[in-house]
């Protein structure tokens, strides 16, 4: 069995393959990784069979929690950040090859598309094998149910100096008027504008991304507990109710139905 590639990988260029689907395997050490903002003439499903992915591309962060992918356009400029000790696929698809949208997007992964993808990163381009599996799967794809597990970002400099000040420290929690004040806008303008731009409140912009940073952290084994404080939750309880609230069950009920049921635990 050919062994995967490890996290990043520096001569291996994914567009001079033809093929209509070629899937690299990509396991992570014991810390962080990234690779930075790039693109690609195909487009991209980010795969996370173990650990969680964040995405980052002009307009927003999306997260792959493990057994959920997110679809990258063609040529969309983006940048990945992995858990530490996460197994993650990346499927290249030629431009046209399937009918998916010209949008990124969270998909659920079904456990046959799963098991496609394991194996199309076991096997060379050019097998026969090979060509038919990714035909298989160019057909299922389009059939996985879409979701939204996303942080909408705004090109306006004000709302991305915000978007990344709360990137960079999840905890901070200043209240609306005092990002107002940061930013030199009165309150009522800074909460029209998030709107216009996000089509979110304030406050449900910033807990999508903390929905986000928690997926992640618990996804590369970090406590409930530990999330909550690092989150700047008050208690616990507090966060587990906010969590509940936004996707229907308590971390470990979430986490524990996507690994058993292929992503379909999404109800946001």
């Amino acid at each position: 069995m050919r062994q995967p590639l490890r996290w990043p990988w520096s001569n291996f260029d994914v567009d001079d393959v033809a093929a209509p689907a070629i899937v690299v395997g990509v396991d992570v050490t014991e810390r962080r990784a990234e690779v930075p903002a790039h693109w690609h003439r195909k487009g991209q499903l980010v795969f996370a069979l173990g650990g969680g992915v964040t995405c980052r591309v002009p307009s927003g962060l999306w997260m792959v929690p493990p057994h959920c992918g997110v679809w990258v356009p063609s040529r969309m400029e983006h940048s990945n950040v992995a858990t530490a000790n996460a197994r993650i696929f990346f499927v290249y698809i030629e431009p046209g090859a399937t009918d998916l949208s010209e949008q990124c997007c969270t998909l659920s992964i079904s456990p046959l598309l799963r098991e496609l993808i394991i194996e199309l990163s076991e096997c060379a381009p050019d097998e026969p094998r090979c060509d038919f599996l990714g035909k298989v799967l160019l057909a299922e794809l389009p059939l996985m149910p879409v979701q939204q597990l996303h942080l909408p970002i705004s090109a306006e400099p004000r709302l991305r100096r915000i978007a990344e000040a709360l990137a960079d420290d999840p905890a901070d929690r200043r209240t609306l008027a005092q990002w107002a004040d940061h930013v030199a806008l009165s309150e009522s303008s800074l909460a029209r504008l998030v709107v216009k731009e996000t089509g979110l409140s304030f406050g449900r912009w910033r807990q999508q991304l903390h929905l986000i940073v928690a997926l992640r952290e618990l996804s590369a084994g970090a406590s409930v507990q530990q999330v909550s404080g690092d989150l700047g939750y008050e208690s616990v309880t507090a966060f587990i109710t906010m969590f509940k609230k936004a996707l229907g069950k308590p971390p470990a009920k979430y986490l524990s139905d996507i690994a058993q049921n292929g992503g379909s635990a999404f109800v946001a």
